[in-house]
């Protein structure tokens, strides 16, 4: 993942340009902007976030108004419009699991961590925010960790503790699995 600033001039390599061309050809002549979704998922797995011209430059890949891009980008909560740690938990905040702690889970990130939600932590490792359902009401407190969106479920807070410092001490290496 390459790091950029929020006002630096983005241009996609060659690799990245042969992903985008794939990924227009799977749609009708003429329909180019249905490629959009999937071409910021793949600029925000190359970036780890989405720049303002990294968007100006999917717009004018795709010949559209920056402001098309901006639309989408800021609507779908799966863009990151920030940079983000290389860690991105996210806790489901709905009803099923906040009945069985995921607000607890969300104070004991926020001063674990010493950020709040949305912010990084100093040594990068680390964001987190609350997030809509992830489909395991059953399993609550849950929570994912993307870029891989590995789901931890019945989460305490010494689980919580366990997985902080696992990701820690691996941070250099693989993505964790879900059973560790």
């Amino acid at each position: 993942m390459l790091s950029v600033t929020q006002n630096e001039p983005v241009e996609f390599a060659p690799t990245l340009l042969a992903k985008f061309a794939d990924i227009v050809g799977r749609y009708p002549e003429g329909r180019h902007k249905s490629a959009l979704l999937p071409i910021l998922h793949e600029v925000q797995a190359h970036f780890g976030w989405l720049s303002v011209p990294a968007m100006d430059q999917v717009a004018s890949y795709l010949k559209l108004e920056p402001i098309e891009v901006y639309e989408v980008a800021t609507f779908y909560t799966m863009y990151f419009l920030q940079p983000q740690g290389k860690y991105m938990l996210e806790v489901c905040r709905t009803g099923p699991c906040c009945l069985v702690g995921a607000e607890r889970i969300m104070e004991h990130l926020e001063d674990r961590l010493g950020v709040k939600e949305g912010e990084v932590t100093a040594d990068g490792l680390f964001s987190w925010r609350g997030v809509e359902c992830l489909a395991a009401c059953g399993f609550g407190p849950v929570l994912q960790i993307g870029p891989e969106y590995t789901f931890y479920e019945n989460l305490t807070e010494e689980k919580v503790d366990e997985l902080l410092t696992n990701l820690k001490n691996n941070a250099g290496s693989q993505p964790l699995s879900a059973n560790s």
